[in-house]
C-alpha cells in the first residue's frame, strides 16, 4: 500500500426493495465468466499487475485515532491475495472532495476509485455522458444486483446502466440532548415526533440563561448552511416545499410556503433568540462541538446525518435521543437522504486493470464490509443480505433513525445542481445573516438557477 500526500494531508480514505451478492478476493473474475463471455472485453484480474489508485474521506477511529483503518487493511488483505497488484490510497476530507475531484477531471488526473455518487454533487450526468465514469454491468449481473435495495440502484443508475456499487444509505436526523430537556424542565417529543409550532416552543424553553449573569448560555437550536450540506434543508420541506419542480424545469423554492418555512427557520435567531449568532454560518465542526463537546453543551438540539449518532455514542459521549423533523403543513415528516459507494473511473485499453478495479471495489463492498460500516460509521446499509444481519439489535437510536428511511426525499439530479446548490445555499446564507428576507433571497437565487436550467 503506496502513502502519498494531498493538500498537505498524509495519504495512506430509504429502504425499498431491490443490491449486490458479493464475494470477496478475485470474485469478479467468476461474475464476470457468468455475465460476459468476451473475455478481451471483461479482462482477467489475475493478469493484472500494477497499481489501483483510490481516494476516501476519514471514517470511524481506532484506538490510535486512525479514520483511515478498516480501509487500510482491507487493502493489505487484497494485496496479500493478489500478487502484483499495489493499491495506493490517498485521504482526501470529506468537504474538499468535490472541489478535488473537480480539479482532477479537469486534469484528466482522476483516481481509479473515488466514494461518491453520480446526483451532480461531484460527478454529474454530464461526466457520465463523456466517458468520465464507467459503467459496471459487465461485472454485475442482474442477480447479483437483487441484493440491492432498489433506491440504492437507482442512485447510481442512468440511461439503464450502473455506475458505482452503493454500500450506504444515510439521512438527517434531529439529535437531542436530554440532559440539556431535563435542566430546563422541558419534555421530549413523544417517539421523536412534533409539529413546527411544539418544535419552536421546546426551542425557546431550551434557551435559559444557565448561571443568571445576564447572558445567555445555551439555546435551543443551530445549524449551519453551505453548499453542499443539507442538514437544515428538511426544514424547508416542511410545508410541502422542493427546490425543483418533479421534471426539474423550474425553479421552486420561491413559492410562498417555502418562502415561509426558511424565513421560519432564520428567525429562531434573527427574532426568537432561540438559536446563537453562528447559527447558519457555515463552521460544521464548531456547531457540532457546541451540540456535543462536553466542555461546551452550549445547544439543545440539532440536525445531523446518521454518524453523529455514532460520534454520540462513541467519541463523544451523550445522552441523547433522535427525533424526526418537525411537521409543518404537510402531516409526515421529511428528511433528506443519500447514497453512498464507489465510483469507478476511466480506464485506458487494459481490461484486467478496468476487471481488477471493479474486483477491489466489490471487495470492500461485501454483506459483512456493509455490516461493520453500520455498526461502527452510522449509516445504514445498501445491501439485503446486510440489513438482514439487523446490524442495530443493540443500538435502538440507529434503529429509530431507520425508521425514518420512509420519509426521505431525494436531491434533484440535475446536471448542474452543484451550481444550483451553490446558488441557494449562497443566498440562504444572507437569511440567516439577516442580510435579506427569504423573499427576496430567493428571488434572487431564482435568476441564478433559471439561468442555469435553461
Amino acid at each position: 500500500m503506496a502513502i502519498k500526500t494531498l493538500g498537505g494531508i498524509e495519504m495512506t480514505k430509504m429502504y425499498r426493495k431491490s443490491v449486490l451478492t458479493v464475494a470477496s478476493l478475485g470474485m469478479a473474475a467468476s461474475v464476470l465468466a457468468g455475465c460476459n463471455s468476451n473475455a478481451e472485453e471483461t479482462g482477467d484480474v489475475e493478469e493484472f499487475k500494477g497499481t489501483i489508485t483510490i481516494w476516501d474521506g476519514p471514517r470511524w477511529p481506532d484506538e490510535d485515532d486512525n479514520k483511515f483503518h478498516w480501509l487500510e487493511e482491507k487493502i493489505a488483505e487484497y494485496e496479500e491475495a493478489n500478487e502484483g497488484i499495489e493499491i495506493e490510497m490517498v485521504q482526501v476530507p470529506w468537504a474538499e472532495m468535490g472541489d478535488k475531484l473537480g480539479v482532477a477531471i479537469a486534469g484528466k488526473g482522476w483516481p481509479d476509485i473515488a466514494p461518491v455518487d453520480i446526483s451532480g454533487s461531484a460527478i454529474s450526468i454530464d461526466h457520465i455522458e463523456q466517458g468520465v465514469v464507467e459503467p459496471l454491468d459487465a461485472y454485475i449481473d442482474d442477480e447479483a444486483k437483487e441484493d440491492f435495495y432498489e433506491n440504492a440502484l437507482d442512485a447510481y443508475t442512468y440511461d439503464g446502466k450502473l455506475y458505482g456499487i452503493p454500500n450506504s444509505i444515510t439521512l438527517h436526523t434531529m439529535l437531542l440532548n436530554l440532559d440539556l430537556f431535563e435542566e430546563a424542565g422541558v419534555t421530549p417529543p413523544e417517539n421523536g415526533q412534533w409539529s413546527y409550532d411544539e418544535f419552536l416552543s421546546a426551542a425557546k424553553e431550551l434557551t435559559f440563561d444557565r448561571d443568571d449573569d445576564g447572558e445567555t448560555d445555551v439555546y435551543g437550536f443551530s445549524t449551519y448552511i453551505m453548499p453542499g450540506y443539507y442538514e437544515a434543508w428538511p426544514f424547508f420541506y416542511k410545508n410541502g416545499g422542493s427546490p425543483l419542480n418533479e421534471d426539474m424545469t423550474e425553479f421552486t423554492f420561491d413559492d410562498p410556503e417555502t418562502i415561509q418555512a426558511i424565513q421560519d427557520l432564520a428567525d429562531l435567531k434573527l427574532t426568537e433568540n432561540a438559536a446563537p449568532e453562528t447559527h447558519g454560518g457555515n463552521d460544521v465542526g464548531g456547531t457540532f462541538q457546541a451540540w456535543a463537546n462536553e466542555e461546551q453543551r452550549t445547544v439543545a438540539m440539532q440536525p445531523w446525518a446518521t454518524w453523529a449518532i455514532g460520534a454520540a455514542q462513541g467519541a463523544y459521549p451523550t445522552n441523547f435521543m433522535v427525533a424526526e423533523y418537525p411537521t409543518g403543513d404537510e402531516e409526515t415528516s421529511k428528511t433528506i437522504g443519500g447514497v453512498g459507494g464507489w465510483t469507478m473511473f476511466h480506464q485506458d485499453e487494459d481490461a484486467n486493470k478496468k476487471a481488477a478495479v471493479a474486483d477491489f471495489m466489490q471487495f470492500i463492498s461485501t454483506a459483512d464490509e456493509q455490516v461493520t460500516m453500520a455498526q461502527n460509521y452510522g449509516v445504514f446499509p445498501a445491501r439485503i443480505s446486510a440489513a438482514e444481519q439487523d446490524p442495530f439489535a443493540e443500538n435502538p437510536e440507529m434503529a429509530r433513525a431507520m425508521e425514518m428511511s420512509e420519509q426521505v426525499v431525494m436531491l434533484p439530479r440535475h446536471p448542474e445542481w452543484r451550481k444550483i446548490d451553490e446558488a441557494i445555499q449562497t443566498e440562504l446564507q444572507l437569511v440567516f445573516n439577516g442580510e435579506k428576507t427569504a423573499e427576496q433571497a430567493m428571488a434572487d437565487a431564482k435568476v441564478v438557477v433559471d439561468g442555469l436550467l435553461e
